[in-house]
C-alpha cells in the first residue's frame, strides 16, 4: 500500500545540484589602513599605495581651504546668519579625500555635515550654505554639479544613490553609452543604525550597484557613542554581512582615504560591486553650534584627536619630502582667506525672502497637507531675515 502521510522519499536517481560556491569578501582589518601616520611619516601597506606628490598637494590645499570655510561658516552661525551649522572640523581628510577620488561621471551624495565636501566638489560656498541658511532646500543645480542635495534625515541619501546608479545603468544600456556612473555616499556612524542604511546596503549588493558608502565614524551620534550603537568589531564589518567589499581606513589620513575610495570606485565601475568604507575620524566641534558637547565627552578625548590633526600630519610629510615650503603655504592661505572674505560679503547681503519658497519644488503636484502648511505660512506673510 502506498504511503500517504509523512515525508516522501527522494528517488535514488535524483541528484541535487551542488551549492554555488561564492567567494567570501575579505574581512576588514581591525587596524585601519594608514599611509601617513599621525606624526607625518609614511607607513607601508600591502594593499594600497600612496598617491603621487601632486595628488598629496591637492589634498592638502583642499583641506586648508575647507577648514577656513568651516571656521567662517561657524562664525556666521554665531552671528545668526545661518540657522544652524554642523561643523566638520577634524574630518577634512574624509571630506576631501573622498571627493577628489570621484571621476567626472560620478555623483556625490552628501549630508548636512558635508559642506566642505560640497565646496571641494566645486559648488559655490554660498550655494552650499543655502540649506543651512533656511532659504531653500538646495541652493545649487544637482544635475549640473552631479551632487545630490544635502540630506538632513539620516541615511536617506544612501538609497537615493543606489537608485540613481541603477537607473543610470539601465539608461546606459538604452543609449549605448559605455561610461559607468558610480556614486559616493557620505554617512556618519549614527546613520548606519538607520533602517534606510540597511535597505540601501541590501539593494546595492543585490543589484551590484556601483556605490561606495563612506562612513565617517566621528565617534559620536550627537551624544551617543558608537559603543552604544553597534556590537560589530568595526562598522566596516557591516558591509561583509551584506556581501559588499569592506575597508577600514584611518579617517584622519587623507592619503589613505583617497587611495581607498579611489580603489573602491574603480572596483565598482568595473562591476565588482558596492563597497562600505569605515573611516575612523573625530568631530572636533560640537554636533552643531547648539550642542553642549562638554556634557557628554571629556576634553582629554578631544585633545587626543587634536594631536592627530589631518592637516598637520600631511603638511609635515610634504615639508619633509620637499613638496611644500612657506611660500606655497602662504599662497594657499591667501586663497583660503579670499574664499572666506567673499563668503562673508555675500552672506551679509540679506535678500528679501519668501518663506513659502520652502514649499516649492517639493512635489510636482503638492499634497493637500503640504498645501495646507503653505497656506498657514502664507498668512504670516513675507519676513526679512
Amino acid at each position: 500500500m502506498e504511503r500517504t502521510n509523512g515525508p516522501r522519499a527522494v528517488p535514488r536517481t535524483t541528484r541535487l545540484a551542488p551549492p554555488e560556491v561564492v567567494a567570501d569578501p575579505p574581512l576588514p582589518s581591525s587596524r585601519p589602513v594608514t599611509l601617513v601616520d599621525h606624526d607625518g611619516t609614511r607607513v607601508s601597506d600591502s594593499s594600497f599605495s600612496p598617491p603621487p606628490p601632486e595628488t598629496l598637494g591637492a589634498l592638502f590645499r583642499a583641506m586648508v581651504i575647507g577648514r577656513r570655510f568651516d571656521l567662517q561658516a561657524s562664525t556666521l552661525a554665531r552671528q545668526g546668519r545661518l540657522a544652524v551649522y554642523p561643523s566638520s572640523m577634524g574630518q577634512e581628510a574624509c571630506q576631501v579625500g573622498g571627493v577628489l577620488a570621484l571621476s567626472d561621471h560620478d555623483w556625490l551624495f552628501p549630508t548636512y555635515r558635508d559642506s566642505v565636501a560640497a565646496v571641494t566638489h566645486g559648488i559655490g560656498p554660498v550655494e552650499v550654505l543655502t540649506l543651512l541658511r533656511g532659504n531653500w532646500h538646495c541652493g545649487y543645480d544637482p544635475h549640473a554639479h552631479r551632487c545630490a542635495p544635502q540630506c538632513t534625515p539620516l541615511a536617506t541619501n544612501a538609497s537615493h544613490a543606489v537608485g540613481l546608479t541603477y537607473a543610470a545603468r539601465r539608461k546606459r544600456g538604452e543609449e549605448g553609452s559605455t561610461a559607468t556612473t558610480a556614486a559616493l555616499v557620505l554617512m556618519g556612524d549614527g546613520a548606519t543604525s538607520e533602517g534606510e542604511a540597511h535597505e540601501a546596503y541590501n539593494y546595492a549588493a543585490m543589484w551590484n550597484a556601483p556605490v561606495v558608502f563612506l562612513v565617517q565614524n566621528n565617534h559620536w551620534a550627537i551624544s551617543v557613542p558608537v559603543s552604544k550603537q553597534s556590537k560589530a568589531p568595526t562598522l566596516a564589518h557591516k558591509g561583509v554581512g551584506y556581501g559588499m567589499n569592506a575597508y577600514h581606513v584611518d579617517g584622519n589620513d587623507a592619503a589613505a582615504v583617497y587611495s581607498t575610495v579611489a580603489h573602491a570606485l574603480r572596483e565598482a565601475r568595473a562591476g565588482g560591486g558596492p563597497a562600505l568604507i569605515e573611516a575612523r575620524t573625530y568631530r572636533m566641534e560640537p554636533h552643531t553650534n547648539a550642542d553642549p558637547a562638554h556634557r557628554y565627552r571629556d576634553q582629554g578625548e578631544v585633545d587626543y584627536w587634536r594631536s592627530r590633526d589631518p592637516i598637520e600630519r600631511l603638511e609635515t610629510l610634504l615639508r619633509a619630502e620637499g613638496h611644500l615650503d612657506d611660500e606655497v603655504r602662504a599662497r594657499i592661505d591667501t586663497d583660503a582667506e579670499l574664499l572666506a572674505d567673499t563668503l562673508r560679503q555675500r552672506m551679509a547681503d540679506d535678500d528679501e525672502l519668501d518663506p513659502a519658497d520652502l514649499f516649492a519644488n517639493v512635489y510636482a503636484t503638492p499634497t493637500p497637507l503640504l498645501q495646507a502648511q503653505r497656506q498657514r505660512v502664507a498668512r504670516v506673510g513675507k519676513v526679512r531675515r
